[in-house]
């Protein structure tokens, strides 16, 4: 490379071998005379390949005045104006700003308003989804519902039957210390059998389901989301919500009565070993039980559980459907659905409370 007046000369081949050495040198020659028109003459180049050619456009962009090249063969020539229409031009600082500002909304956590507009919104289209559900029983998979039904029911009964065990255990004895003031150890039976049937028994499980089922689901739909493979069930006319939602929460109310029963008949279970170390015969256990609780309390409790597990596994659903992109995005679905589960079932366990106060149930 020569530097005249005005003028920068290549010769030999200008490769990706050669201009490792020049390409600093070029560019630096390029800027040095900004005030004058520049001329690049390359009619002593034996070749050039792409590596020459983006030199080239470099320095001709690179100077803020005139810029003539000159000498380049129709080969070479033809090689230029495909680089020039390859490589976009720099953008300005304004569009510089613009894009970074874009970047930082769409990184920014999105606001209360907009996160309870997309829950709405995902509420409604699970309507709209069920409304519609005759006419697209083709998307439906009976294996998937049976996948998904044992992974948030079979495989949870151990769980399910350990706490249940404990904490029938753990309401027994704290419950027969202040019992036993009055000489009424025996209604610890009753008032067990009663919280388990109508309240622990639904709720927990609910919790469990949130932690287990709602976080795999989160974590499954995010992926297929970051993957792009919702988007490809989209493109091929196939509805995501009728396809991957419905059998999620078709399969978690359907085990959900199951592993209340398995709750509550743990707790008694754990409650019963408590009375009778403190001497009670089962004979009077089950007698208590069955005087004070009735069908109405144990149904009570299922219906409450399914109404637990439709919205654990909505949440769920919903939580990966709306995840971002990136490497954190499924981990951030798979959180909010168990935060979000658990206190929508608190709240609605609260509902279901002056409900049934004010229906006197």
């Amino acid at each position: 490379m020569r530097v005249e007046a005005g003028k920068i000369v290549f010769s030999g081949p200008l490769e990706v071998k050669s201009i490792a050495g020049v390409w600093t040198k070029a560019i630096a020659a390029a800027h040095r005379n900004a005030d004058q028109a520049l001329q690049i003459d390359i009619s002593e180049c034996e070749t050039i390949d792409t590596a020459g050619a983006t030199l080239l456009l470099a320095m001709e962009r690179g100077h803020p005045g005139a810029v003539d090249l000159t000498g380049a063969d129709a080969k070479a020539g033809a090689l230029i104006a495909q680089m020039r229409a390859i490589i976009p031009d720099e953008p300005s600082k304004k569009e510089v700003r613009l894009a970074l500002r874009e970047a930082q909304q769409a990184a920014r956590s999105p606001g209360l308003l907009q996160t309870l507009a997309t829950r709405v919104a995902f509420f409604g289209e699970t309507i709209v989804a069920v409304v519609g559900l005759p006419a697209k029983l083709r998307f439906l998979r009976g294996s998937d519902f049976a996948h998904i039904a044992d992974n948030a029911g079979l495989k949870a009964i151990p769980l399910v039957v350990m706490l249940g065990f404990l904490i029938g255990m753990i309401l027994a004895f704290q419950s027969a210390i202040p019992m036993q003031q009055f000489g009424a150890e025996l209604y610890v039976a009753s008032l067990v059998s009663i919280s388990l049937f109508r309240e622990l028994g639904p709720l927990l499980v609910a919790v469990i389901l949130s932690g287990r089922t709602g976080s795999a689901f989160a974590a499954e739909l995010g992926t297929m989301k970051v993957n792009e493979e919702v988007a490809a069930l989209t493109t091929m006319g196939i509805d995501p919500e009728t396809m991957l939602v419905l059998p999620r929460i078709a399969a978690a109310m359907a085990v959900m009565p199951g592993l209340v029963v398995v709750m509550d008949v743990a707790g008694l279970l754990g409650m019963g070993v408590v009375l009778m170390i403190l001497g009670y015969p089962p004979s009077a256990i089950i007698a208590q039980i069955v005087s004070w609780s009735g069908p109405a309390d144990f149904i009570l409790g299922l219906v409450k559980g399914m109404v637990f597990a439709a919205a654990v596994a909505m949440i769920g659903c919903r939580a990966g459907l709306t995840a971002g992109n990136g490497p954190r995005a499924v981990g951030e679905a798979a959180t909010s659905a168990v935060v979000g589960g658990i206190v929508a079932t608190v709240l609605l366990d609260g509902l279901f409370a002056v409900m049934t106060y004010r229906l006197g149930i």
